[in-house]
């Protein structure tokens, strides 16, 4: 990236939305909050996995014992923000795990995806959730 800002405050603002910002802005944030703090000695792949894991249980954790109806209905801005929240901590310790095994995200959605075409066509499980749902009639 060119002209980069040079502090983690003048990262975070730089951050506008989806439509606007890189992937590899969102890495380079992390990578600097991560830095600022000198946390890369925790960083191993193991820690990293194991506390995305465990931020996408806490995330799990709102949608827990209520129906697929209610998960989808609308909800309180309270109850949004911190489901929000979760999805952040989640997507921060991706973004660093691939920091850390020098991953590039973009590539591996991309051949992952190609792979999931290839394993679920769209005209074999359009409306079906896997093998063992029996084909729409």
């Amino acid at each position: 990236m060119t002209d980069q800002p040079q502090s983690l405050q003048a990262r975070i603002n730089a951050i506008s939305d989806d439509a606007a910002t890189p992937v590899a802005q969102l890495r380079d944030m992390v990578s600097h909050f991560v830095a600022e703090r000198d946390w890369h000695q925790f960083h191993a792949p193991k820690n990293i996995s194991m506390a995305l894991a465990i931020e996408a249980a806490e995330l799990m954790e709102h949608f827990q014992w209520i129906t697929v109806e209610a998960s989808r209905a609308d909800m309180e801005a309270d109850k949004r923000a911190a489901i929000g929240e979760e999805i952040a901590d989640v997507l921060c310790y991706a973004m660093a795990l691939c920091n850390e095994m020098d991953f590039d995200v973009a590539t591996l959605m991309r051949e992952k995806m190609k792979k999931n075409v290839a394993k679920y066509p769209a005209d074999e499980f359009k409306g079906r959730y896997g093998k063992e749902d029996p084909p729409k009639q």
